[in-house]
């Protein structure tokens, strides 16, 4: 019995593991492998893992016979956080050379999970991405300035918003729709300002195209229901957007009957 607890244990801290690389942006395939090469270093004889973008079904067969299953629903994107990805992969290669005591596992996976970014330097990261964006894309100097400053806007509406959206489409429906009204409204007031260019920059902050090329590459290895599960999301998450930006443009214009 003491055996199958502890066995039980380490499989919890394994799909722990799966489930926050997954929720990081971390492809289908990596994290199949990494549960794979983690289960053999904790003295597995056969593993069984299926990952899709919604789910992990992990069954695990010890050496004294002890065979477990467990499932985790995975429920929602959690953005692209590939620093955490990293670190849960350097994890995965110590537990390999030198398999940790479950304990210690737990923690260190607690610390990953608990880790915080600095948030200056994202609000920073965000105005020099939509800034430059706008500006490569054809932008005057003040396009690329009001698209850094709604680029910090966006940041602040995301964290201030993602706790109570119902779902991840009405979120970048509302998020695409305040800074598209923004800068549609700033571009009837400023006509030296060019708002399709501030847009092209500041859309960049919104735009999921990890996920999109996450879903091509998993299609590409084999992995196809969940690459084409994930192309799905995205291609509706591109669809939110869109309309988040042009209803505000609709509206602004002299067709939509507020100007």
């Amino acid at each position: 019995m003491q055996k199958r607890t502890v066995h039980n244990d380490i499989l919890t801290q394994m799909m722990n593991i799966g489930e926050a690389m997954l929720t990081s942006g971390s492809s289908v395939n990596r994290v199949e492998e990494i549960l794979k090469k983690m289960g053999r270093a904790y003295g597995a004889i056969h593993m069984n893992v299926f990952v899709i973008t919604s789910c992990v079904i992990v069954t695990i067969c010890f050496e004294d016979e002890i065979e477990l299953t467990q499932t985790r629903r995975i429920s929602g994107p959690g953005g692209s956080d590939f620093s955490k990805v990293e670190a849960y992969s350097r994890l995965c290669e110590r537990c390999c050379r030198q398999p940790m005591a479950v304990e210690e596992l737990a923690a260190e996976v607690e610390t990953i999970r608990n880790k915080k970014y600095s948030v200056p330097l994202l609000y920073v990261g965000s105005a020099l991405a939509s800034g430059g964006f706008a500006v490569f894309f054809g932008g005057s100097l003040w396009d690329g300035l009001l698209a850094a400053l709604i680029g910090m806007f966006i940041c602040y509406f995301q964290k201030k918003l993602k706790g109570i959206t119902p779902n991840y489409v009405v979120y970048l429906l509302l998020c695409a729709f305040a800074s598209g009204l923004l800068i549609t409204i700033m571009g009837k007031a400023a006509p030296f300002l060019h708002p399709d260019k501030i847009m092209i920059g500041d859309i960049m902050l919104l735009i999921p195209g990890i996920a999109m090329t996450n879903s091509v590459r998993d299609i590409l290895v084999g992995d196809t229901i969940s690459g084409l599960m994930r192309l799905i999301e995205t291609i509706v998450w591109a669809g939110a957007l869109a309309c988040g930006f042009m209803i505000p443009m609709w509206l602004v214009s002299a067709g939509g009957g507020i100007w």
